[in-house]
């Protein structure tokens, strides 16, 4: 880790490890947990394959099932907060997000990247998360049209890493990511 007692420097550690994340199959930030609020107001978390990465534009993008709750939750509360731990680094990485669901045309370049082998994560029948009479009672077909990326546009980011002296930042779009020292 460079110097973290530069608030730039912290910030860009946090982006470095955002982005292995996109290029390392094994980076920690790959399978980042994504918290919504469901329309009955309880929290829910999952895990979630991180897809896409832009530091410039402030994005993160995940892939997922139209049907599944997660985007139910969104089209009612269009917030999520992403959840990333990097243990070698002693680094948390929080992320809060307004997002946006890309669907149908908006996706085609996103979808004739996703290999074959894994278009069957889109489409599930029944509805992921429906209940089923056994263990492998649902079918996953590959069909586009359930196909959506979840455009997650980064409003604040909280850093928090583990040393012999925590140290912990806060930084927001909104002050143009110039950052705060916080007390960890």
């Amino acid at each position: 880790m460079n110097d973290v007692n530069n608030l730039a420097t912290f910030l860009s550690d946090g982006w470095l490890h955002i982005m292995q994340g996109i290029s390392k199959s094994d980076a920690p930030a790959r399978f980042p947990t994504f918290a919504t609020v469901a329309p009955n107001g309880k929290p829910e978390a999952r895990t979630v394959a991180l897809r896409n990465a832009d530091r410039k534009s402030n994005i993160i993008e995940v892939y997922t099932d139209i049907t599944t709750p997660k985007v139910t939750s969104l089209r009612k509360t269009p917030l999520a907060a992403v959840h990333v731990w990097v243990p070698k680094a002693q680094m948390q990485i929080r992320l809060t997000t307004k997002v946006k669901i890309l669907t149908g045309t908006k996706t085609n370049a996103k979808w004739d990247k996703v290999p074959l082998e894994s278009r069957v994560s889109y489409g599930t029948t029944p509805t992921p998360g429906s209940p089923i009479s056994h263990v492998h009672a649902y079918e996953k077909p590959a069909h586009q049209h359930f196909f959506a990326a979840l455009q997650c546009h980064i409003t604040h980011i909280d850093l928090v890493h583990l040393d012999a002296h925590h140290r912990r930042a806060s930084f927001s779009s909104e002050d143009n990511w110039q950052g705060t020292w916080l007390s960890p």
